[in-house]
């Protein structure tokens, strides 16, 4: 599941402060309001009004930056398996036949060693 981007539904930095959270909401929040835009879907309203419920609140603001840093976690690991495999196919297999000539030869060298 995606976690919206509620720092960029909002226009401000990950690292920006309760009073600048504020500002920018109470600011897109007059520019987007239906009454005084009448081109505004209710969509846009109820995704300002999420993403300031989240980071205005100090507790919310920490779990939810802890979501977004194990999805981050996650999409990286998926990643590194996915090149890993691809890493993998890559390389040229063995046929059978070739891996019992090639286990026959190094018993022999073993025998003779």
């Amino acid at each position: 599941m995606l976690l919206p981007d509620y720092y960029a539904i909002l226009g401000v930095s990950n690292d920006a402060t309760l009073e600048e959270i504020k500002r920018a909401y109470r600011r897109l929040a007059r520019k987007y309001h239906p009454d005084v835009n009448k081109e505004t879907q209710d969509e846009r309203i109820k995704k300002l009004n999420a993403a300031y419920a989240v980071l205005s609140n100090t507790a919310g603001r920490a779990a939810y930056d802890i979501q977004r840093l194990e999805a981050k976690r996650t999409a990286l690991i998926v990643e590194m398996l996915r090149r890993r495999q691809f890493e993998q196919s890559q390389q040229p297999r063995m046929t059978w036949k070739e891996g019992v000539i090639g286990f026959v030869r190094e018993l022999k060298k073993g025998l003779h060693g």
